[in-house]
């Protein structure tokens, strides 16, 4: 677990919970990772989550979703910009992925959105993560 990067962290404990079909997974706080998990939820790649006080940093408590044959809904993450090697991507080269199945997550200076967001903004940004 790399407590410096909490995007790493969140994607790789939400990954390892849905290969072992877990219902739910804890995540440590920290708000860009909140956004995330709130597209996450808007796009339908996860049930829901929820803020919970531990009177320290807070847990993100992430419900995960399954297909109706108990497959996971998330095939795959990758974290794509790292804290040791940043990726930045203008406006008319942002990235599709799987052909559109997926979606890249990217920061840009009017906050976190979708690839399909970021286009339709036209703002590129940092590519923080891809969701298929």
């Amino acid at each position: 677990m790399n407590l410096t990067d909490p995007i790493s962290n969140a994607l790789t404990v939400i990954r390892n919970g849905s290969m072992a079909r877990k219902i739910k997974v804890d995540i440590k706080f920290s708000k860009i990772t909140e956004e995330i998990l709130s597209i996450l939820k808007r796009d339908r790649f996860i049930k829901d989550f929820k803020f919970i006080d531990d009177k320290k940093q807070g847990v993100l408590r992430v419900y995960l979703k399954y297909t109706s044959n108990e497959e996971p809904v998330i095939k795959g993450l990758a974290r794509i910009s790292k804290p040791s090697l940043r990726i930045y991507v203008k406006k008319d080269r942002i990235p599709k992925v799987f052909g559109g199945l997926g979606i890249a997550i990217l920061s840009t200076s009017r906050g976190v959105v979708t690839n399909i967001q970021a286009a339709e903004m036209l703002s590129g940004g940092e590519v923080l993560c891809y969701i298929w």
